[in-house]
């Protein structure tokens, strides 16, 4: 491996990895092994900075990886998927990560590939609803693939693998942001361009290929690696300030279905007078309807919320909850149950079609508009020991059965069938 001793201006040396491309925004990331940078000329003529590794004689595959969704202050669940698939491709010998970023936040005093085409995602999202510019060679440069690793996939010249995590914009167009909406007419136009989709789950496949048209052979899945949490459960009872709790994570948003785990919660206070609820997670656009059913709540001074925690808080927190309550109306995966079950923590959890699929036995499963099913599940878990020992035990089975490499090599796999023939 190569290393180019001299970075952007304004990049970390003590960073390693695609984040090095774009600004330094948000919590550190997880650190990988040390990789280089090199200026190249894009095909729009701006500089753009690009990893460089060992392997003279090899021709490596050029990746556009769309890296906008981990440079937020708070990354979501795709911003973690799209850190780990990162960390697990870093590895390979055969392909080159392209970062970029298509963000006016992320370009803003940053050098390398976010700089090199500062476009705003709302515009460039309005422009290709119905342009084909412009094209991620913009940011890149020539690339052999491009993965648009978050609904939205820029034109290109190169094949495209287009991630979609989850339909819930067109279910229930009601829990949809001002930028989600447009989810819908950019898939489209994606597909209409060729592109390969990518998901997650099984369930979440088929709905895409009824919706979009999409013959199987340009529809692929493969799920996200998972993780081993490493937590300490003393100091999550600390930072949670009481002992035992039922942990709830996720941004406070419509389809975290949170209103109604707080009124089970309640149902369940009365018969278990020491419990509490913890609820960790950033502000969503949720919030009115959570904060109603707090002050509706008998037991509302048994309800915590600490809002956005850093990793090691969210593990800690974690390892030493008596259970993960996760009842989503929809998801995409479901990543926080089988990281709670790598802690052998039992989880309580929707029965929505992604989270059986995923989670299987391994966690008590109940109908989620159903607040007294809901309310007994807990209950279940929380007094019943012979029930919460079986389920730590078959959780951190289900969690090892989802190990980064075999992501790793899916992509690889998927990103070498797409790949043009280098031209002569």
């Amino acid at each position: 491996m190569v290393l180019d001793r001299s970075p952007p201006p304004g990049v970390r040396e003590s960073w390693s990895g695609p984040r090095r491309i774009c600004r330094d925004v948000g919590p550190e990331p997880r650190r990988l092994r040390p990789v280089g940078v090199s200026r190249q000329t894009g095909r729009s003529g701006a500089s753009v900075w690009r990893v460089v590794e060992q392997g003279a004689g090899v021709a490596r595959l050029r990746i556009g990886f769309d890296w906008t969704p981990a440079v937020a202050p708070h990354p979501t669940g795709v911003g973690q998927f799209v850190q780990g698939l990162a960390e697990a491709l870093e590895a390979s010998t055969t392909l080159e990560l392209v970062p970029f970023c298509v963000s006016g936040r992320a370009h803003r005093g940053a050098h390398g590939a976010a700089a090199s085409a500062p476009v705003p995602a709302a515009v460039a999202h309005r422009l290709w609803q119905y342009l084909d510019r412009p094209r991620a060679e913009r940011w890149t440069g020539a690339i052999d693939v491009l993965h648009a690793t978050n609904f939205v996939a820029p034109p290109s010249r190169a094949p495209t693998v287009l991630s979609v995590y989850d339909l819930g914009f067109l279910h229930h167009p009601e829990w949809a942001g001002p930028g989600t909406s447009r989810f819908g007419r950019l898939i489209e136009r994606a597909v209409q361009r060729g592109a390969v989709v990518h998901t997650l789950s099984s369930s979440v496949a088929a709905e895409i290929a009824a919706r979009f048209e999409l013959p199987s052979e340009r529809l692929v899945v493969i799920p996200p690696g998972v993780d081993p949490v490493a937590g300490d459960a003393s100091r999550g009872h600390r930072l949670a300030g009481t002992n035992p709790y039922v942990l709830a994570l996720g941004t406070i948003e419509p389809r975290k279905n949170l209103p109604r785990l707080v009124e089970a919660f309640d149902r369940v206070a009365a018969e278990v007078p020491e419990l509490r609820l913890v609820v960790v997670g950033p502000d969503g656009w949720g919030l009115d309807a959570y904060d109603a059913a707090v002050r509706r709540a008998r037991a509302a001074g048994r309800i915590v919320r600490l809002g956005y925690v850093t990793p090691g808080e969210r593990a800690d927190l974690t390892a030493g909850a008596t259970a993960l309550a996760y009842p989503s109306l929809d998801e995409g995966f479901g990543l926080p149950p089988l990281e709670a079950m790598t802690l052998g923590v039992p989880v309580v959890a929707s029965d929505a079609a992604v989270l059986r699929d995923v989670l299987g036995d391994a966690a008590l499963l109940v109908e989620p508009t159903d607040v007294g099913a809901l309310g007994a599940a807990l209950h279940q878990v929380v007094t019943d020991d012979a029930l919460r020992s079986r389920l730590a035990g078959a959780g951190p089975a289900r969690a090892a059965a989802y190990p980064w490499s075999r992501a790793a090599d899916s992509f690889r796999e998927l990103y070498q069938r797409l790949a043009r023939p280098a031209p002569h």
